[in-house]
């Protein structure tokens, strides 16, 4: 199983570094490039040789030109930690199949809404 340099876009919670073992995660933020947009922060991605980006925007495709790009996109479907972190299996497995300029989405279930108790006034 080859490890991955993998970039967490800054939609990504930054407590899934440590659950991204035995790849190397890095933050955006932590490498200094959290004011940077899509387009930038994929041309630094590949100047600094990372391998895959993990997002969650869904709509990065369609936004940005990928092509020639020899990085692999996995798209998260929430950013909603405890979801991303119950469901991390998934996640890894999309890593370890990710090729240089491959594009994988990663479906987590959908969070589970809490209603406040009903107040009256």
């Amino acid at each position: 199983m080859p490890t991955h340099l993998l970039l967490l876009d800054n939609n990504v919670p930054i407590q899934l570094i440590p659950l991204l073992r035995p790849h190397e995660a890095t933050h955006a933020s932590t490498a200094g490039w959290a004011a940077l947009s899509n387009g930038n922060l994929i041309r630094e991605a590949h100047r600094a040789e990372f391998t895959a980006i993990v997002t969650c925007d869904q709509n990065i495709q369609h936004q940005q030109n990928l092509a020639g790009y020899a990085l692999a996109f996995v798209v998260l479907t929430t950013t909603h930690w405890a979801t991303i972190r119950d469901n991390v299996a998934g996640l890894l497995a999309a890593i370890e199949a990710a090729t240089p300029g491959s594009y994988a989405t990663v479906n987590l279930p959908r969070p589970t809404l809490r209603r406040r108790p009903y107040l009256p006034v």
